[in-house]
């Protein structure tokens, strides 16, 4: 959306009547119009070829179950990883006595 905003902003300065009166302004717009709709191209084509990857990557889960399980425990591993580095941090900032020490140990 942010791409095509900004190729309507291009294409609205290239209708401005500056343009007509000044050529060097007509040149930089030009120059801004032709850049905004590459980039709006190759945003459609990064959004195109992200579609196509997230079905792929369905259909591989469903052949391979395996790969499915994988990634769950990986996300739980990764949650649980956050929650224990939270604790380590809270440990962390606590005054170093012999309990604080015991479990920022463990």
């Amino acid at each position: 959306a942010m791409s095509k905003s900004a190729v309507k902003i291009s294409s609205d300065l290239l209708s401005n009547p500056l343009c007509e009166q000044e050529p060097s302004f007509l040149e930089m717009v030009t120059a801004f119009d032709t850049a905004m709709k590459r980039m709006d191209s190759f945003n459609q084509e990064k959004v195109n070829w992200g579609l196509a990857e997230e079905g792929e990557t369905r259909v591989f889960s469903s052949v391979f179950p395996s790969l499915n399980m994988a990634v769950k425990r990986r996300e739980q591993t990764l949650q649980d990883y956050k929650r224990l580095q939270s604790k380590v941090e809270k440990y962390e900032e606590k005054e170093r006595t012999g309990p604080v020490l015991a479990k920022l140990h463990q």
